[in-house]
């Protein structure tokens, strides 16, 4: 049985009254213990995008050789920037392959100024503009320096696919019990966001020099690339620099800090509107004190009424501490 309704995490305020509340399930965690758990966090879901950094340490566990921008495109979600796509178009040429390689699911770029730009150059959807086209090109390349066949790459029975599931098991803890297919055509493999938290945490503590400390090292320094000027997530990295943080699509989250602590969050409805407010209510239970001013500013999603605030969307774990206080 996978996760259902949930439990409200995020309540829309408008002129004083609720006008919307978002359900779903939230694990917050510091080092050793859980700090908060709201939902059913140990039942599966697909973890979509926020799966990304597990297949880049997978990519590397392999044997893959990329350069760290490279690296922190293959864990992106990106906007489909110009620099997006150059990074992308350098993978592939060092693969010797090109876009027609790429087996992703056509489409246009993530951003909509990246979207209006492409298609004011005359361009319709692409391989190389999907937004997961860093992951492909990355994938593609494990294969060429391996000497794995690149044409059958998403197959869940490629041994590259078979890695990346043999990873996901290794580092969530959890027996892959089902497979699925992301929108970007690869396979995804399903987990809790108990599993997704320890993930991260695994990755965001690994040692020096290990597949695991390359990824954060290249996502902590180029968060930009994981999503983009306009994406929650390089805004949730730049506002706790050094963290490991990926979202993915129908509302999940993910984050660590070095010290192990972390967070995985799945929306029940998918809608990214209660993302900033519940991803800043809990890094403010973990971050440290001099981030905290920066998360305040992230989880202040204000709702408009005639073009000016009339509310905003308050988490429901601060709500309530803020009630009884």
């Amino acid at each position: 049985m996978s996760a259902s309704g949930g439990v409200p995490l995020a309540s829309v305020v408008r002129s004083g009254l609720v006008e919307s509340v978002h359900s779903g399930h939230l694990l917050v965690r510091g080092p050793s213990e859980d700090v908060l758990v709201l939902g059913d966090v140990d039942a599966p879901i697909w973890p979509r995008s926020a799966v990304k950094p597990l297949q880049a340490v997978a990519l590397l566990r392999a044997g893959l050789s990329i350069d760290e921008e490279g690296l922190a495109l293959a864990a992106a979600s990106h906007e489909g920037t110009e620099q997006h796509l150059e990074v992308v178009r350098r993978v592939l040429a060092e693969a010797r392959l090109s876009e027609q390689d790429l087996q992703n699911t056509p489409d246009l770029p993530l951003g909509t100024e990246a979207s209006a730009a492409w298609q004011a150059a005359g361009h319709g959807p692409s391989h190389l503009t999907q937004n997961c086209s860093g992951k492909h090109a990355a994938m593609l390349l494990t294969c060429v320096q391996v000497g794995w066949d690149p044409h059958t790459y998403l197959d869940p029975e490629h041994p590259l696919q078979r890695l990346v599931r043999d990873t996901v098991e290794d580092l969530t803890g959890v027996p892959v019990e089902r497979v699925g297919v992301d929108g970007c055509g690869a396979p995804l493999f399903a987990t809790s966001l108990r599993g997704l938290a320890r993930a991260f945490a695994r990755i965001a503590t690994a040692a020096p020099g290990t597949p695991e400390a390359r990824v954060v090292g290249a996502i902590a320094a180029h968060p930009a690339l994981v999503g983009g000027p306009h994406r929650d997530v390089t805004a949730v990295l730049a506002a706790v620099p050094g963290m490991l943080a990926k979202d993915g699509a129908e509302g999940v989250f993910a984050a660590a800090l070095p010290d192990g602590s972390g967070l995985a969050l799945k929306v029940a409805d998918g809608s990214g509107r209660p993302f900033r407010a519940v991803v800043a209510d809990a890094l403010l239970r973990i971050a440290p004190a001099e981030r905290h001013e920066a998360l305040r500013t992230l989880g202040h999603t204000v709702v408009l009424g005639h073009g000016r605030p009339v509310g905003e969307v308050v988490a429901f774990a601060r709500g309530d501490e803020q009630a009884a206080r």
